[in-house]
């Protein structure tokens, strides 16, 4: 299995599915490969199993010719995204809101197509103060974008966790981090490659949330 992206240093996909292959038995490995743009597209017809991230989302759809928005994980040499996973765990009456305008984004916006989408192409500042479910994804961390309180809940996609993300908890709102929405698209990603549930319990130690 193999992460396309760049950067993809950073990232602790590699760590958590390593974890999940050795908790479900399977001789497999997860690597991360740095592709340049000119280089997606052969990268892209290479894999069978894979992962996309930034800021080659929206580009897999197109050159996988997808159905969807955005690619995030590739099985059998099909696209798919598992970006909006974590919304499993948000229930009740949502008014959405979202922030950002990237690939991730485009997953939530097909997940909830009543969301007021805010991007600084479009509507900004955001204005969240009617929604009671907010997606944060852009990749700004030390800025606070936006306030929300008690009887909001936040899902925010960067980690660690962002500025806005802190002064939301503090504030009273639920908060869905970025570690939990990478588990949750990366236990989703699992299960379309393997057929078999995803080791959850691992993944979630395998990057620090216990």
């Amino acid at each position: 299995m193999v992460l396309l992206g760049h950067p993809v240093a950073h990232s602790l996909s590699p760590r958590m599915q390593n974890a999940a292959f050795a908790a479900a038995g399977l001789d497999w490995a997860y690597v991360l490969r740095d592709v340049r743009p000119e280089e997606l597209a052969a990268a892209l017809r290479e894999v069978d199993y894979a992962n996309v991230t930034a800021p080659y989302k929206l580009d897999a759809a197109r050159i996988l010719g997808s159905d969807l928005p955005s690619v995030n994980t590739i099985a059998r040499g099909r696209g798919f995204s598992t970006d909006a996973a974590v919304l499993e765990q948000v229930t009740g009456p949502q008014k959405p809101a979202i922030v950002g305008d990237g690939g991730a984004a485009a997953a939530f916006r097909q997940a909830l197509p009543t969301a007021r989408v805010f991007s600084r192409s479009g509507e900004w500042p955001p204005d969240v103060a009617d929604a009671d479910l907010v997606i944060h994804a852009t990749p700004v961390r030390d800025e606070v974008l936006f306030e929300l309180r008690e009887g909001q809940t936040l899902v925010d996609l960067p980690y660690p966790r962002t500025a806005t993300a802190e002064a939301a908890e503090i504030a009273g709102a639920r908060l869905l981090d970025g570690l939990e929405v990478l588990v949750a698209q990366g236990a989703a990603s699992f299960e379309l490659w393997t057929g078999s549930p995803a080791p959850v319990d691992a993944m979630r130690q395998a990057v620090g949330l216990t």
